[in-house]
């Protein structure tokens, strides 16, 4: 299946950009890649920590809701992030240079927008893995537009 490209699918713009493509994409699985830069947002002269892997995990996730979306002719909604479970990374970065596979499979979705993706990132000198829980709620703009004071 041929996917867009990925600021097509991403409810972000610019520098929070932080996957290159798709690789692959199917019905409950994607498959995104990422060349580490030796500066950017999350990156220096080392790469990239492996605490950003949680981000480039998230982001497939949007990828891949991204694309459902599309395939369904609806515009791409936005999603939080709620946690991550058993996060582990052999790393402590990715070094500049580093081509990084970042793979998110859904293992558990409600008819509420409430998900849980296994995710997965290798490359060449290492590899990380956790579970995302994730809430894509059908309206996502009741929770910024309480007025203050108001419980949302």
């Amino acid at each position: 299946m041929t996917a867009r490209p990925i600021a097509e699918l991403l409810p972000h713009a610019g520098e929070m950009i932080l996957l290159d493509g798709v690789i692959e994409v199917g019905d409950e699985y994607i498959a995104c890649r990422r060349r580490v830069r030796s500066e950017g947002l999350f990156e220096d002269a080392n790469g990239l920590p492996a605490w950003a892997g949680v981000e480039l995990m998230a982001q497939a996730v949007a990828a891949w809701a991204g694309h459902q979306a599309r395939q369904e002719r609806q515009p791409v909604r936005l999603g939080f992030l709620l946690g991550t479970r058993h996060y582990r990374c052999d790393v402590d970065s990715f070094p500049p240079d580093t081509e990084l596979r970042v793979e998110a499979v859904r293992s558990f979705h409600d008819d509420s927008g409430m998900a849980v993706f296994a995710c997965r990132i290798d490359s060449a000198i290492g590899s990380a893995e956790a579970l995302l829980n994730v809430f894509s709620p059908t309206n996502a703009e009741v929770f910024f537009t309480a007025s203050a004071g108001e419980p949302t």
